[in-house]
């Protein structure tokens, strides 16, 4: 990790010694932090905020923890009094991000765009102030830039740097198609911060190329370089492959509270000290203090409880946060929740691999009879293994893994 620095023959206030501190918290990389320190100085000389940049690709409409590690800093830097801009990509993404893939990735229309976005704003909203924020799409200036303004830009970078990008040069060495229009993609990423002309520049590890086209675009431009901040990619539930919806090792940030604060609580002991440097918006001197009294000794459960309370009240509330924590402690007893979803199927005797997919409870009859060979299904409480068991009419209890609940009327 990066180190706050103060140079000897430049010393700076207390505020700019601050506003280091929580830029370099968690963070990948900060370059160059010279250059970051003076605008941090020259912002508080002139009382002219700085702008910060975050470029948002609404590819997906749904956002988990994993993405919240950038808007934590965000927020973070926004409470120092900075504009933060987020900046919907609405060009781009009909260009296509080929970041990190080993395949041309596909482009969405601009209704996909569109609905997408207006879902990010919802959930963003849980994390940054977005009244205080400075939200931009770059079709502003990347429509009317047209084919004259789109080479003129591309004459700006060589073909030999963009095959320098560790993507590019796996799929050319491998024999990969790469489309042309790729190569414009960080050149348009690059120039949203000449047009927005942006201080510092938030991304993912994975964004570095991308980032670092701003600093030069700019520089092409006659502006002053952006600084770039990067963010590590928050390992998901498994503690070993990055956050992702494709892997089912995520947290939803609109997921229920029961459920949320339950994933939070099945993490390692290990992942438990990453997150709170990642997610928590406790001092640092807190966690320190709390990592120091378990290795003391005190219960590692303690300290994750506090960060799945933590998570699951900025996402909800206190209130849900209570009701969450006494809703694991119900079944980690065994105990039954209180809120568990009702069902009426209709169909008895049932079978039972087809009860438990017709109750929302496995995606299919071949799952279900996993689950019970697994020792994974329960109805009232007693455990089954017969998977030719059919139910006769009535209520029932049926519980899958540790999680799973719902009280099925079966007419």
């Amino acid at each position: 990790m990066n180190q706050p620095l103060v140079t000897k023959n430049a010393p700076v206030s207390d505020r700019v010694c601050d506003a280091m501190a929580v830029s370099l918290r968690g963070c990948e990389e900060l370059i160059p932090q010279e250059d970051w320190q003076r605008k941090l100085v020259r912002s508080e000389e002139k009382g002219v905020p700085l702008r910060i940049k975050f470029g948002l690709d609404p590819t997906a409409p749904d956002i988990h923890l994993g993405h919240t590690v950038v808007f934590n800093k965000l927020r973070q830097l926004q409470q120092l009094g900075h504009t933060v801009i987020p900046l919907i990509g609405d060009f781009t993404t009909m260009i296509g991000d080929p970041s990190g893939r080993n395949t041309t990735r596909p482009p969405l229309t601009r209704e996909q765009i569109e609905a997408n976005a207006k879902t990010y704003f919802d959930q963003i909203r849980l994390v940054l102030d977005m009244d205080r924020a400075e939200v931009r799409y770059n079709s502003e200036w990347s429509d009317p830039l047209g084919a004259r303004g789109m080479i003129q830009l591309a004459a700006r970078y060589t073909v030999a740097r963009m095959m320098e990008r560790d993507d590019f040069h796996k799929r050319f060495t491998e024999g990969r198609p790469i489309s042309v229009h790729e190569f414009l993609y960080p050149l348009m990423q690059g120039y949203d911060s000449v047009a927005l002309k942006s201080d510092l520049e938030l991304g993912g590890t994975d964004q570095k190329f991308n980032l670092l086209m701003g600093r030069h675009l700019q520089q092409e431009y006659g502006q002053e370089p952006q600084c770039i901040l990067t963010m590590p990619l928050l390992e998901g539930l498994d503690g070993v492959e990055k956050m992702s919806k494709s892997k089912n090792n995520y947290i939803g940030i609109t997921e229920d509270a029961n459920t949320m604060f339950a994933k939070v609580m099945s993490i390692s002991d290990t992942l438990m000290w990453r997150w709170y440097t990642l997610l928590s918006f406790r001092a640092e001197s807190d966690i320190a203090q709390l990592k120091s009294e378990v290795e003391g000794g005190r219960n590692p459960r303690d300290a994750k409880v506090a960060l799945a309370k933590e998570i699951t009240a900025r996402f909800h509330d206190a209130r849900a946060a209570d009701a969450a924590e006494q809703d694991f402690v119900n079944r980690s007893k065994g105990g039954i929740p209180d809120d568990i979803p009702e069902v009426r199927l209709s169909g008895a005797p049932l079978g039972i691999a087809v009860l438990l997919k017709q109750a929302g409870l496995a995606p299919s009859t071949s799952e279900a009879n996993r689950l019970i060979d697994g020792g994974g299904v329960r109805v009232d409480s007693a455990a089954i293994s017969d998977k030719a068991l059919k139910l006769p009419a009535g209520t029932y209890v049926v519980q899958v893994g540790k999680r799973k609940f719902a009280r099925v009327t079966l007419a």
